[in-house]
């Protein structure tokens, strides 16, 4: 599990969201702060494309990596400068996680993902 969430993190970094659309079964899920989910992995990429878009350039940090069961809990903190269309120009290092249930195909079927919007909203104004 380790190894996959190493690939994962570096997915994040390439500025190709298919690459991290790939960790994710043809029929799983992202939900991002309770939002409506993305399902299937041409939803899920243009969700990750929205982010890579706005940082363009991203650097995520896998904090720690913790199995529980059935459940995989992945922290993160990404590190990116609101350079994209309409952006800020403000830095900004935002921590958070994801719940994991992995598939038969060893690739995630539902990833639940948690950050504290309102610091980044306030980083978006001014900066990190």
């Amino acid at each position: 599990m380790r190894d996959f969430a190493v690939r994962y993190t570096a997915a994040w970094c390439t500025q190709n969201p298919e690459h991290v659309a790939a960790f994710f079964s043809a029929t799983g899920s992202l939900t991002v702060n309770k939002e409506t989910p993305a399902v299937g992995r041409g939803a899920i990429t243009g969700l990750v494309r929205s982010f890579m878009t706005a940082f363009p350039d991203p650097v995520v940090r896998m904090d720690e990596l913790r199995v529980q069961g059935e459940v995989v809990e992945y922290r993160w903190t990404p590190l990116g400068t609101n350079t994209g269309p309409g952006g800020t120009g403000r830095r900004v290092r935002i921590s958070g996680f994801e719940e994991w249930c992995m598939g038969a195909d060893v690739l995630i079927s539902s990833s639940q993902g948690h950050f504290e919007a309102e610091e980044y909203q306030r980083q978006l104004e001014e900066g990190a």
